[in-house]
């Protein structure tokens, strides 16, 4: 009986955002090895226009947005709340060095799928990719409300 071979995993179109260059382009390369098509933003400004871009061209629309909290111009938590004024609906995963137990519990409220704590763990942070594109998928939150992870 001949081994079957797992099924590879679909790339996924992942915009990064992250005002620290060595950080996002760390996550983006991550990301680009497992297959996936990714776009980098400097900040949330930068990372709406592309959202934008993504409206008149469908091929070029993220199924998973990754982003700092803290960047200039506007926050995480800002693209969060712009995201859900406009009805974009798309996976959103933070990352954050801050310590604040409410930053948790804005991104709840509007929508995150999970914060992690930086440094981030790149490897939870694939699994996280792929689990927030099932969890839109299906309709369902994998794991429940947003979990802060080391």
């Amino acid at each position: 009986m001949m081994p079957v071979e797992p099924s590879p995993r679909p790339a996924l179109s992942v915009l990064v955002a992250d005002d620290d260059e060595d950080m996002r382009t760390l996550i983006a390369d991550t990301l680009r090895r497992d297959g996936h098509h990714v776009g980098e933003a400097r900040d949330g400004v930068d990372l709406l226009e592309r959202l934008g871009e993504a409206l008149e061209d469908p091929s070029r629309r993220p199924v998973v947005v990754v982003t700092d909290v803290l960047m200039p111009n506007l926050s995480g938590l800002g693209v969060l709340a712009a995201l859900r004024r406009s009805r974009w609906q798309v996976p959103v995963i933070l990352m954050t060095a801050l310590e604040d137990e409410s930053v948790i519990t804005v991104a709840e409220r509007f929508g995150a799928v999970t914060v992690f704590k930086k440094p981030v763990d790149v490897d939870d942070l694939r699994t996280a990719v792929l689990n927030a594109q099932l969890a839109f998928e299906t309709g369902s939150r994998i794991g429940g409300p947003p979990k802060t992870r080391r």
